[in-house]
């Protein structure tokens, strides 16, 4: 089955969260925590999606790249303007179960500008 999600003009730790529940398939009636779903989600619109609080600039992604003293960190601002889709993937990441299944749920996700 496939769930079609609107992200326009909704914010991101709502339609992260929404789409979270779906890929861990807690909507249906023969749910198992330790099983992998076969339901896919679509995500449209999601260059429409904001945030609230000011977080354009206070938000910070941060990201290491191996060496000493290399910690990089850029806004949302400008993660948004390279990319919407990994700022929703990054979000969804964070929010399904940190365990072995985490990688394989988050393939059955599909995210369009």
């Amino acid at each position: 089955m496939q769930h079609v999600l609107d992200a326009k003009n909704k914010m991101l730790g709502r339609i992260a969260g929404e789409v979270a529940h779906l890929l861990q398939g807690k909507n249906s009636a023969d749910y198992q925590a330790n099983k992998v779903i076969t339901d896919t989600v679509l995500v449209k619109n999601a260059s429409l999606m904001g945030v609230s609080g000011g977080k354009e600039t206070k938000k910070i992604y941060y990201r290491h790249t191996g060496y000493m003293g290399h910690l990089r960190e850029s806004s949302y601002e400008q993660e948004f303007k390279k990319s919407p889709t990994e700022v929703l993937r990054k979000a969804v990441f964070n929010m399904l179960p940190k365990n072995f299944i985490r990688q394989d749920r988050l393939n059955q996700l599909t995210i369009e500008k």
